[in-house]
């Protein structure tokens, strides 16, 4: 059966053929587009936060330093003193440690498991080599010698530190920054209680963020949904002045909240002026100053969403229930509010977000008890230099950031499904 082809149609095969190049033509191009765009997403964040991840199991310190004392540790029961043969292969490994930086590191970590072990194992070092003919001694005689050295390696603790770290990845990290451990014996158990902080911390700040998103949205809800009333060309020029703090040094913008809280500054003087109070108040290093200042910073990142959403949403709806014979007011939080879910939403996920990595403003207006997580992210890098630390606490955040948005994509698809 032949096929009939009218005049001035092409085949249709060979147009199919045609636009299937076209397409993929229209794809590489569109791809093309956007590698430079997946290229910097990649090196500046997926590659960045998969080096987190894995900091934050990686524990190579000891394992790296000491492979002959690992290895002879395999077989001790980590209960009483270890075998000889762990005595000498401590002191072969210490002598082969290339500087002593090498051996501070080594020290650093062992003494965040076992208190004292930075001196021990630092003393140990400056002191070897032990003496001519010590690479020809027995073990038995290198561990006596050790121990006229320091008499506290026949304490097993120091022993178990380093069996206990001998492997080159750990859960160690993780586990303190949800306030476990694993025991001597490698079991699972939690902190004791006086250890029992980052579990503190946490909740600590999830309550700042959760008063600081509170507040915002109080603050930036009327805000917005006037800005949303207003004319355009009025709408816009106050919008820059809400946008103003983008503009604005985080640090500036906490030195100016410095200069207005503190004892005599405009906040009390104006307090004091008008009678209200008779003495300043304390609105420095405390919780309240880092609630007021952590809103004002985050306050736009309510009002955008917000005002987006509001702009969409349209004025004669709430005329029409107020003709109706609804109050403006029951007509507007029946109306107009409902339709304005996403935008409170996505605005309190925002700044929730936002202020639980908050490290500035805590630090610089809080006080002991007001600091947040990223705080002690800080403290681990800056100042205890414990790397494996401050990645497992940065991880604690970057899984509950998580959380937070897979909970929130779950409320809106509900809401979706239901509308």
């Amino acid at each position: 059966m032949n096929t009939l082809v009218l005049p001035g149609i092409a085949d249709p095969r060979a147009l199919q053929r045609q636009l299937a190049r076209a397409e993929r033509r229209r794809k590489l191009r569109a791809f093309a587009l956007t590698l430079p765009l997946l290229v910097f997403l990649l090196l500046t964040f997926l590659v960045p936060l998969g080096a987190l991840l894995m900091r934050a199991v990686e524990n190579p310190e000891v394992a790296q330093a000491l492979p002959r004392t690992v290895a002879a540790l395999q077989a001790w029961p980590r209960e009483g003193e270890p075998p000889a043969a762990a005595y000498a292969a401590l002191a072969a490994d210490l002598a082969a440690l290339p500087d002593r930086a090498d051996a501070g590191t080594l020290a650093r970590r062992l003494n965040s498991e076992a208190p004292g072990a930075r001196s021990l194992v630092m003393n140990t070092y400056k002191a070897l080599p032990l003496g001519e003919g010590a690479t020809a001694a027995t073990p038995e005689a290198i561990k006596a010698k050790l121990l006229e050295m320091d008499p506290r390696w026949a304490e097993p603790g120091y022993w178990q530190a380093i069996a206990k770290n001998g492997s080159r990845w750990t859960p160690d990290y993780l586990l303190a920054a949800v306030d476990l451990r694993r025991s001597a014996a490698g079991d699972i158990e939690r902190m004791p209680p006086d250890q029992r902080v980052f579990g503190r911390i946490l909740i600590r700040t999830f309550e700042i963020s959760a008063v600081v998103t509170l507040f915002a949205l109080l603050l930036g809800y009327p805000l917005a949904w006037w800005l949303s009333t207003l004319p355009p060309r009025k709408a816009n020029l106050l919008m820059i002045l809400v946008l103003v703090p983008f503009w604005t040094s985080i640090l500036v913008r906490v030195a100016a909240w410095i200069v207005l809280l503190q004892s005599q500054g405009l906040v009390n003087r104006a307090l004091m002026g008008t009678g209200l109070t008779e003495q300043p108040l304390e609105l420095l290093f405390n919780r309240l100053g880092v609630v007021i200042a952590m809103v004002h910073i985050l306050l736009p990142f309510m009002i955008l969403p917000l005002y987006s959403v509001m702009k969409s949403v349209p004025p004669t709806f709430l005329r029409a229930a107020v003709s109706l014979g609804s109050p403006p007011l029951i007509a507007f939080f029946r109306v107009v509010v409902p339709q304005t879910y996403p935008g409170i939403g996505a605005g309190s996920l925002l700044v929730f977000i936002l202020a639980i990595g908050y490290y500035v403003t805590p630090a610089l207006l809080g006080g002991p008890d007001d600091q947040m997580l990223s705080y002690y992210v800080a403290q681990y890098t800056n100042v205890e230099i414990n790397w494996g630390m401050a990645c497992a606490l940065g991880a604690l955040l970057l899984t509950a950031t998580l959380l937070l948005y897979g909970v929130y994509r779950r409320i809106v698809r509900s809401e979706l499904s239901l509308g």
